[in-house]
């Protein structure tokens, strides 16, 4: 596996390096993952955090709100690997306004970085994609579904995320390249930390949702490993929910229908 994965640095994106360096190791599989962040630190801690694992690991530090990151980030897994297989496309950002008060620059900053960065991503690596059977998998949310006030434009971007994706697969598939994504639900990571750190108001979320926990990082990284197995080899163009079944819950809820404890 030739990976390259953004938004490497914390939360579902170091969860993805961490599950495809064990996997690795446990099929003792050749892997090469290029780790690409803002966060130079944090990443720095991801590349630690992989030492362990017979695995070639690089990094690069890229802003993918820019128009121009993507070259850079392709060249230097070309350099080190000698192509790419597999793109994971992470990385986000997530501000909340109410949509009449929302700045102009916040809410193109959130599709420049949650829809417009995998297009640009895919894109240039399309060429090295389409020489073997390859795999794009992007996180979106079941804010693309689902309005979550006041998260309007966060939503709205990875809604487009997912027909990007959707579009991709139609187009690309007689490439040999599948495209998918997850769409996590209530998952505990640094940028729910406020909120799920909180005893309280993590066991009111909880509450909400059927399997009755919170999730974490590893689950989504796990389903963002299935997607990009042989074992899923015919799936392309899916939107896969990794919410512990909240979306289920919606009518029942509005009901006012109470659920066993």
């Amino acid at each position: 596996m030739k990976a390259i994965i953004t938004g490497a640095a914390s939360g579902i994106g170091r969860a993805c390096a961490m599950e495809l360096a064990s996997t690795a190791s446990q099929r003792q599989d050749r892997t090469h993952l290029l780790l690409v962040d803002f966060a130079q630190d944090q990443l720095q801690n991801t590349l630690d955090g992989l030492r362990n694992f017979d695995i070639d690991v690089v990094s690069l530090v890229a802003d993918l709100s820019r128009a121009d990151f993507a070259q850079p980030i392709v060249g230097k897994a070309f350099a080190a690997f000698g192509g790419v297989d597999t793109l994971i496309s992470n990385a986000g950002t997530f501000m909340t306004a109410p949509m009449e008060s929302m700045e102009l620059e916040d809410f193109e900053r959130m599709f420049a970085v949650n829809t417009r960065a995998t297009w640009l991503l895919s894109k240039a690596c399309h060429h090295l994609l389409k020489l073997q059977s390859a795999s794009i998998v992007a996180t979106a949310s079941i804010s693309a579904s689902q309005p979550t006030p006041p998260h309007g434009a966060y939503g709205a971007s990875k809604a487009a995320l997912v027909m990007l994706i959707r579009q991709m697969a139609y187009e690309w598939g007689p490439h040999g390249i599948r495209c998918n994504c997850v769409s996590p639900g209530m998952i505990h990571t640094a940028m729910t930390d406020q909120v799920y750190s909180d005893p309280v108001k993590r066991a009111d979320r909880a509450a909400l949702i059927p399997l009755r926990r919170v999730g974490d990082a590893q689950d989504v990284a796990r389903a963002v490993a299935f997607l990009i197995s042989p074992q899923a080899a015919y799936i392309t163009g899916v939107d896969l929910a990794v919410d512990g079944g909240v979306q289920t819950s919606l009518m029942p809820t509005l009901r006012g229908a109470s659920y066993p404890r």
